[in-house]
């Protein structure tokens, strides 16, 4: 020991607390900041390698400091009125693109469209998300690959044309089976039991009729006929212009009225300059009531703009049109890495992958190990405050001691130099 080590080891000492005060100031400056990840101060000893004895090394090392981020900590949720904020409940970071369309993660999800419909948070990074445009897709386990700009358009017009739909009704079982010319026969002197007419949309969005004729033929038996509503005769219906869109029959069980399984449970039909339409028919009755509709409807949608975005705990980004209508554009994906706290910091609270951090894993929200995406809400700082403040007393008590002991070494020195006065 000397007081060279002495005075060594109490400056090792200040600048410990120096740096743990920096931490403890960078917490503090932002702890309001959305997504923010606060840093610890962890100390270890150090010991000055070459000594020959374990007396000798007191006082000829030192401390010293580690940053690390409690990355892997998560804030609280703010609720907030934007349907575009949005929060990460559980584990995973979004995915957003800098200006050059490089790939980071981060926690910080207020985001807002810009200029070009994209979405943006405070730090400009853009969302990132997987297009939703031709129908479901699987996320890219071990890479950004696929991964487009989340962009909302709300001046485009988007016409979907109808392709499925749902119709349920009770057939009455009172219903004396006709021997007239049926609907499928497409005559004049057609007739029919019961009827019902649906909307549906062609592929430009054009709003189109379409009849469904429901006739019983014998004990359980019921034709179902659709035409085309614009090519019926004026005031009547039969005969139509053109020959029926589709016919089959319903078969049911006498016994318990509901559909038997030989028969079909679905009808499907082609309106002209449209997509093929399915309309389940599962739910269809036939019991001593009156004809009941209890439920008729059919996807698809006229022209419309977009009038606002819904985002469900998924991650599914649906875009609502001025008709009350919606359509899946884009599911948004979350990633995570083995040790979350090991990540590199980036300016705007964002993180890369780093060599001790793993690799970055990509899934949906909900799914396996990922948490759900929360929207309307954001994730706030998970800066303790109060704890900041106590942290910073002491480390304020920790530097003035050490300060004190390396005062102490100088004294000594300047005795032991003017010894020989």
């Amino acid at each position: 020991m000397s007081l060279y080590g002495m005075m060594r080891t109490s400056v090792s000492g200040m600048q410990a607390q120096a740096n743990r005060l920096s931490a403890v100031a960078d917490n503090i400056a932002n702890s309001d900041t959305t997504g923010y990840k606060a840093y610890n101060t962890q100390f270890s000893q150090l010991v000055t390698p070459g000594q020959s004895d374990t007396s000798s090394q007191v006082g000829s090392g030192g401390v010293l400091t580690d940053l690390r981020q409690t990355v892997s900590t998560q804030g609280t949720l703010e609720y907030t009125s934007s349907v575009t904020d949005l929060a990460i409940n559980g584990n995973g970071f979004f995915i957003v693109n800098d200006a050059s369309g490089s790939p980071y993660l981060t926690r910080a999800g207020s985001f807002v469209a810009d200029g070009e419909g994209r979405l943006v948070n405070s730090a400009g990074m853009v969302l990132t998300g997987y297009s939703l445009e031709n129908g479901p897709v699987s996320a890219v386990a071990n890479g950004f690959g696929g991964l487009e700009e989340v962009s909302i358009v709300e001046f485009d017009l988007i016409a979907n044309p109808s392709s499925q739909g749902t119709f349920t009704a009770n057939l009455p079982s009172s219903t004396v089976p006709t021997a007239v010319p049926l609907p499928s026969a497409n005559l004049a002197t057609s007739e029919f039991d019961q009827k019902t007419s649906l909307v549906v949309y062609d592929n430009l969005g054009e709003e189109r009729l379409v009849d469904m004729y429901f006739t019983n033929t014998a004990a359980g038996d019921w034709e179902v006929a659709i035409y085309d509503q614009a090519d019926a005769s004026i005031g009547t219906g039969f005969p139509y212009s053109s020959a029926a869109l589709a016919t089959d029959t319903l078969n049911f069980d006498i016994t318990t009225g509901g559909l038997t399984g030989a028969s079909i449970n679905s009808i499907s039909f082609t309106i002209p300059n449209g997509t093929a339409t399915s309309i389940d028919l599962t739910g269809m009755s036939q019991l001593a009531a009156e004809y009941t509709v209890l439920e008729a409807k059919v996807n698809g949608n006229p022209p419309s703009p977009i009038t606002g975005i819904d985002i469900g705990s998924d991650g599914v980004l649906h875009a609502r049109y001025g008709d009350g209508s919606f359509r899946a554009l884009y599911q948004i994906p979350l990633a995570s890495v083995t040790s979350p706290d090991q990540l590199t910091a980036q300016t705007g609270s964002i993180f890369l992958e780093s060599q001790n951090s793993g690799s970055v894993q990509i899934g949906f929200p909900g799914n396996g190990s990922f948490g759900e995406v929360v929207p309307s809400a954001l994730e706030q700082s998970n800066v303790d405050l109060a704890s900041e403040l106590t942290t910073m007393i002491q480390s304020q008590r920790s530097y003035t001691a050490n300060s004190k002991a390396f005062q102490t070494g100088s004294d000594l020195l300047d005795v032991l130099v003017n010894l020989k006065r």
